[in-house]
């Protein structure tokens, strides 16, 4: 049975004294089934020939349903910035509800502010393939970072039904605006927030929140150089991410590969052969390193560099090359029957075979860069040009490096 005008507005009134958040969610919606009967009904709707059902309901529930169908019907027509513009007075229209109201109606505040996000994106997107400038998607993080101090500052709720066990979700669509337009710096304000707000520790939010913020704050960590901590976050959020969000998943260990491998650990095959982008990405790089091979290493940054440089990790491979370089001394070591008097003309005879062409000098420099950021045990004599190796844990295990991160 097709639902009309009239029908809507009452199943808003029911959600409302229900209290019922997933309800009103659902009829928030554009793309929910309704939303299409009401199109029809209504034809080419606009807001002056709505107004004529203002009062009909508690304000400012009778504008919240107004602003709804006009929202749908752009949608629908595909005008993506003519339904963000709606949907921005919806969610002002909303805020002034929420502010009196505990937590129930955190399901439907994620619900307007999810799509306030995606209309964003589209109006974005439609403007630019329509050579337009739009900033909506900035426009959108403004508002939507309102919704996080309304939640943050919710002090008279009962400690179940709080605002405040929305702000770690409001504070992920935030970041993913953010970085959508490249306006990063601007996460530091809302982070500085968060660390200084009275709320529930982060283990108690439902699991996608928890896995949405490390994500993010290990981006954040990655983009500043902060290596250790940006794994550390990337991990919890790969552990925690559910099994069945694969693409989620893929996004996590685009970054974290890459961090573990400057840690000398390589992902598995079993683990790669389950992300095929990624594995056509990295295995290359795998290769040559396990192999010591400095050519192939840097045929495979050359090979990958666009794509790299997009996701911001072509420094952090490039200075991953130290594995092979690594890798290509340990096999000199190993041919020299693990000698610890290995002469320097030795290690300058494998740079240039591997295809690395540098003079006797860099290649001592080469040496000097690997016993100095402690990939090998030993020391220089110049005067004799002979490496002197230690004679146990020559070539300590990657792992074991203390502070790996901090000689890059």
């Amino acid at each position: 049975m097709p639902i009309t005008f009239s029908i809507y507005l009452t199943q808003l009134v029911n959600a409302l004294q229900n209290e019922n958040g997933p309800d009103l969610a659902l009829l928030l919606r554009p793309t929910s089934p309704h939303g299409k009967d009401l199109i029809k009904e209504l034809r080419n709707p606009s807001r002056q020939a709505l107004s004529g059902y203002e009062g009909s309901i508690e304000a400012p529930w009778d504008e919240i349903a107004i602003q709804y169908v006009l929202v749908t019907n752009h949608a629908a027509k595909k005008r993506p910035g003519e339904a963000f513009k709606e949907q921005l007075q919806l969610v002002s229209l909303f805020y002034r509800y929420l502010t009196a109201n505990s937590g129930w109606t955190l399901p439907a505040l994620f619900s307007i502010l999810r799509d306030l996000r995606d209309l964003a994106f589209d109006a974005d997107l439609h403007a630019k393939y329509n050579g337009q400038k739009s900033e909506c998607m900035e426009e959108a993080a403004r508002t939507i970072t309102k919704a996080f101090g309304n939640c943050m500052t919710d002090r008279t709720s009962p400690h179940a039904y709080s605002r405040k066990w929305g702000v770690y979700y409001v504070v992920g669509l935030v970041l993913k605006c953010y970085f959508r337009v490249k306006r990063i710096s601007l996460a530091r304000n809302i982070l500085r927030a968060l660390d200084a707000g009275d709320i529930p520790d982060l283990k108690l939010y439902p699991r996608s929140h928890q896995v949405t913020f490390w994500y993010y704050t290990g981006m954040l960590s990655f983009l500043n150089e902060d290596y250790a901590k940006s794994e550390t976050e990337l991990t919890s959020a790969f552990y925690n991410c559910h099994i069945q969000a694969h693409s989620n998943q893929e996004r996590i260990l685009t970054f974290l590969i890459p961090l573990r491998i400057l840690r000398g650990h390589l992902p598995s095959r079993e683990l790669l052969q389950r992300f095929p982008v990624l594995d056509e990405l990295y295995a290359p790089f795998m290769a040559a390193i396990r192999a010591g091979d400095i050519t192939a290493y840097d045929r495979a940054l050359d090979t990958w560099e666009r794509r790299l440089v997009e996701l911001n990790l072509w420094l952090t491979l490039e200075k991953a090359r130290e594995l092979c370089v690594r890798g290509l001394f340990r096999r000199v070591w190993v041919a020299s029957q693990k000698s610890t008097r290995i002469p320097l003309a030795m290690f300058h005879a494998a740079l240039r075979i591997s295809g690395v062409a540098v003079d006797a000098d860099e290649a001592e420099c080469y040496v000097a860069g690997m016993i100095y950021k402690g990939f090998v045990r030993g020391y220089i004599s110049h005067e004799k040009q002979i490496v002197v190796l230690a004679g146990t844990n020559t070539f300590p295990r990657l792992e074991d490096r203390p502070n790996p991160f901090a000689v890059l």
